[in-house]
């Protein structure tokens, strides 16, 4: 299909988007040599024109330093790329068979809703090998798991009977990537289950105690100089280069927030991973979700968060029967992949008894978060509300005193009490907003206020 995001004047000059455009030029030179090749039922071997030299800073290009990125795997690309950017470069696929009156079965291809060409496997084994059966079972090379058509550009192949019948997909957001450059973010799906977190707060939002903010710059300080201390003082021989930690605390105080400030600290995306999504009860699902949120943290070197992580990273049981077995082996799987995975993993629990033991010895930080003290209280109130319309009667000394809060509760309370305010036509939010508010929090958390 047509992806409906424009590509802006400026993204078009780009030398991303000139070697796609390149790329899709040269698509178009292959297309109709093959076509002439076909009708003219030559016998002579058929070599694929030349392809263009990207620019050395174009994703693209990136792309192609994988050695097995060969003219034959970028004809694959450039197939599946050009119905999302120039579907007419695919037309010429519609010329119709007379005798049949319907386009050529050689061709593969599904028509899309809007009449555009959609090239499956088919279409791609045509152009490279025409009907010659021999050198198409060896194109189909190209489609195998650990190519880097599917592990590197993301090309799938859509739901068929066949193989050859099987549409060339790839996600939009590799699209967006190798036409603008930026990296690959996936949209929050069933097929990727993990979401990009993002914040408007910065560092010194974070109201955390000294020991818990000291441990959050170590982390900080091993992401920005790992390269340092791994390849140039040589330690990268003994251990890995990516770092696990673990964030242990009640609800609501500061671990998601600490993760995400630690991703924008260190120009990094952080994904959370919606364990909910990612466990499956069909065998092997598990492992397959949770593979393909590892191999594109490594690739983008994100920052991955698992939060309540004791769903899936919990104590180990028994194997009294085979559910266990398979429950066991799914954390075993765990347990290697975050020891390969080079990006910063963390963990997140409300109880650190809850993570098994085995976990430990991978984590090189534990930090501990815990509810806030009364001067901290007092920070977190000051810092949320510090742009709201107060009446004279509110103190927040002694709000911040009274109530044991988390920051989380504490934003929720101000919430309402704007809220409260709203609804009754004030301009000021009065302490008794507030309170009534923070009456129906403590409420809500099985307390009285």
């Amino acid at each position: 299909m047509n992806d409906a995001r424009i590509i802006t004047p400026k993204q078009a000059s780009a030398p991303h988007a000139r070697a796609v455009a390149d790329e899709i030029a040269w698509l178009g030179d292959c297309i109709d040599l093959r076509l002439r090749h076909f009708f003219a039922g030559s016998s002579d071997p058929f070599v694929l024109p030349v392809p263009p030299v990207p620019a050395a800073e174009s994703a693209l290009a990136v792309l192609l330093r994988e050695p097995e990125m060969t003219p034959a795997a970028r004809l694959v690309l450039a197939l599946a790329v050009a119905p999302h950017v120039n579907s007419a470069a695919l037309d010429p696929f519609y010329v119709r068979n007379s005798a049949i009156d319907r386009i050529f079965s050689e061709f593969g291809g599904q028509p899309a809703g809007q009449g555009a060409f959609m090239p499956t496997a088919e279409t791609a084994l045509f152009l490279l090998a025409g009907t010659d059966t021999v050198a198409r079972i060896a194109a189909m090379r190209l489609f195998e798991p650990d190519h880097p058509l599917r592990r590197k550009a993301g090309l799938t192949l859509g739901a068929s009977g066949t193989v050859h019948g099987a549409v060339l997909d790839l996600p939009v957001q590799r699209i967006i990537a190798l036409c603008d450059g930026t990296p690959p973010r996936p949209d929050f799906t069933p097929s990727f289950p993990a979401r990009r977190l993002t914040t408007g707060l910065g560092w010194e939002d974070l109201i955390v105690p000294r020991a818990v903010r000291d441990q959050l710059e170590h982390i900080l300080a091993w992401q920005v100089g790992r390269r340092r201390i791994l390849d140039d003082w040589g330690l990268g021989r003994h251990v890995g280069r990516g770092f696990k930690a673990l964030f242990f605390g009640p609800p609501g105080t500061g671990k998601t927030l600490a993760a995400t400030l630690l991703g924008q600290r260190t120009g990094l995306d952080v994904y959370r991973v919606d364990l909910s999504m990612v466990v499956s009860k069909y065998i092997g699902e598990t492992e397959k979700n949770l593979g393909r949120i590892f191999d594109m943290a490594a690739e983008c070197d994100w920052v991955l968060f698992f939060d309540e992580a004791d769903a899936l990273f919990g104590a180990r049981t028994p194997s009294a029967n085979s559910n266990d077995r398979y429950a066991n082996q799914e954390v075993s799987y765990l347990l290697q992949r975050i020891e390969e995975c080079e990006s910063l993993v963390i963990l997140a629990s409300n109880l650190r008894g809850n993570i098994d033991d085995a976990f430990f010895r991978r984590f090189q930080a534990a930090v501990g978060f815990s509810r806030p003290s009364a001067a901290e209280r007092v920070q977190l109130w000051t810092g949320i509300a510090a742009d709201l319309p107060l009446a004279a009667d509110v103190d927040i000394r002694r709000l911040a005193g009274d109530h044991d809060l988390t920051g989380a509760a504490i934003t929720n309370v101000v919430r309402h009490a704007a809220i409260s305010a709203l609804r009754g036509g004030h301009a000021e939010i009065s302490d008794q907003d507030l309170r009534l508010a923070i009456t129906a929090e403590m409420r809500k958390e099985g307390r009285t206020s």
